[in-house]
């Protein structure tokens, strides 16, 4: 048998791609019913044309982190309201994977789309920590220079850590904060524009969660009391 409390923390588990954050945090979990080893999960997403692979993607990864739950033996998972959500709900049920779901219409593989979107996640955890530390009174100059160890601990540096390990790069102490996606360190003079560039991605994040969070809450007015609060974030 498990628990909703177990339930309710794998789903904390499974992030939005695009915007990054744990679909419970966003308000996407529309209900969650445990019965003994049973599991029943309906999601929501801010309208019914949310891209269909992204919806897949959350669906299907809530779907494998509470099946990896011991005791959960029958795990469902539906997602409502959505244009494609029959053809969804059918390929979860039948396990039939995203090209078996989509068929023709899945051109890119699930792991292509997660990779894109870690990119993205990372540059963005890599311009708060650097953010902060330019507020903090070091040199923008002096940011090619910053390795992990000179990170303050805290939810931000965290972050970046998860996220780096997530594309396989390396989190050792000496390992330098501001690299390309591959881990290669950018030239000193470049610096100013990778910051800039790193501060765009991190913005536009950003803005499509605060948009996604609102659409959600017209849609299903509540669901405000499912979001969470949007933790503070660097300008």
């Amino acid at each position: 048998m498990i628990t909703e409390t177990q339930a309710r923390a794998a789903l904390h588990t499974v992030i939005d791609p695009e915007l990054d954050e744990p679909i419970t945090d966003l308000g996407f979990v529309r209900s969650l019913e445990v019965s003994g080893t049973a599991v029943t999960v309906h999601l929501r997403l801010p309208t019914s044309f949310c891209s269909p692979n992204f919806a897949y993607l959350m669906a299907s990864d809530a779907k494998d982190a509470l099946s990896a739950l011991p005791g959960a033996h029958e795990v469902a998972v539906f997602l409502d309201d959505h244009h494609d959500s029959d053809l969804i709900n059918r390929g979860l049920a039948a396990d039939a994977g995203y090209r078996g779901t989509f068929g023709h219409e899945a051109e890119d593989s699930l792991e292509q789309l997660r990779a894109t979107f870690r990119r993205k996640a990372h540059t963005a955890a890599m311009e708060r920590v650097l953010t902060a530390m330019l507020r903090a009174g070091l040199p923008e100059d002096e940011l090619h220079d910053v390795v992990l160890a000179d990170l303050p601990p805290g939810a931000a540096t965290a972050a970046l850590l998860r996220r780096r390990e997530a594309l396989g790069l390396s989190t050792g102490p000496s390992a330098f904060v501001l690299v390309d996606d591959d881990g290669n360190r950018y030239p000193r003079a470049e610096v100013p524009l990778r910051l800039r560039l790193a501060r765009s991605v991190r913005i536009s994040i950003e803005g499509n969660s605060h948009f996604c969070r609102g659409l959600l809450r017209t849609r299903y007015p509540e669901s405000a009391a499912d979001q969470s609060p949007v933790k503070e974030k660097v300008s």
